[in-house]
């Protein structure tokens, strides 16, 4: 039994697919079972309610082998603490009570690095990563950088020429999708006899920096789309103006951006291993093209 948790997410409803195709026993925790594709919510069991919630994470990890876990975002939170470590609590004790073998979870690269102490929701995601190893349960953290599908967040702006980012343009970093990141975690939750903690790098199949980015996007959509550095106070600013965050939330993500661009993502070796196969231009032609249409 694997259980997945934020089924509705965009990777882990990429996540649900892979299972299923693979005749896996699947068990979610869902707060609304109704936002899941009928032939998906058909083909697994369903435990209502959050992952954050003593009662739920037992009633799905019974006799559970495996967990995958994703820290559902939270925009008005007051604290980082709050959305990566007091939600995890309930999950950690559930772990041992239920015997959950083996966990996979999404995280963060960066540890190791002088930029991790100080990078807002990465250094509260390494610190669930952490935490999580400590349960006793067997782990594999799954490290990323920026994802190519946090650009369907400019949809807006990009149908007006343009997107942004508090990342300079020259800075060439590793990128991923979410259908790559769901592909790994499938692999491995599949994967049976898996022991101890380990981090596995996610990476794309090549740095590009947001210069390369645009002009990418401008031959695939076939007009000029240019890129816009964002200072990191004002890129926290509009998080708190036009995106709604709280103030703790934003900053948090303007720390992250402000590692990032001081080499954050860097750091972790490109390998064969940790090379994933979606480029961004098939990303942007499969992907995107559809979103903006």
């Amino acid at each position: 039994m694997i259980v997945v948790t934020a089924p509705t997410s965009n990777i882990g409803s990429q996540l649900l697919d892979r299972l299923i195709a693979a005749d896996a026993e699947v068990r979610v925790i869902a707060r609304d079972p109704g936002r899941m594709r009928p032939e998906v919510r058909d083909r697994v069991d369903v435990v209502t309610g959050s992952h954050g919630d003593a009662d739920v994470v037992n009633a799905a990890f019974a006799g559970a082998e495996s967990v995958f876990w994703l820290a559902p975002p939270n925009d008005r939170a007051d604290n980082l603490r709050s959305v990566y470590l007091d939600f995890l609590e309930p999950a950690l004790a559930a772990f041992g009570k239920q015997g959950v073998s083996r966990v996979v979870g999404v995280s963060a690269l960066g540890r190791g690095t002088p930029m991790a102490a100080h990078a807002g929701h990465v250094t509260l995601s390494l610190e669930m990563d952490d935490r999580i190893a400590a349960s006793g349960v067997a782990y594999r953290a799954l490290t990323m950088p920026s994802f190519m599908d946090n650009l369907l967040n400019q949809a807006g702006p990009l149908r007006n020429g343009m997107f942004f980012s508090a990342i300079p343009g020259d800075l060439k970093v590793p990128t991923c999708a979410t259908a790559d990141i769901a592909a790994v975690a499938a692999r491995v939750l599949l994967e049976p006899d898996w022991t101890g903690f380990a981090e596995v790098p996610v990476l794309g199949p090549a740095d590009l920096s947001n210069e390369d980015q645009a002009r990418i996007l401008s031959e695939v959509l076939g007009r000029p789309i240019r890129f816009q550095h964002v200072p990191v106070d004002a890129f926290r600013d509009n998080l708190i103006a036009n995106a709604g965050m709280s103030e703790a939330v934003a900053t948090g993500m303007a720390e992250m951006m402000a590692a990032k661009a001081a080499g954050l993502d860097n750091a972790e070796p490109r390998t064969p291993a940790g090379t994933t196969p979606t480029t961004f231009r098939h990303w942007c032609e499969t992907v995107l093209v559809p979103a903006l249409a």
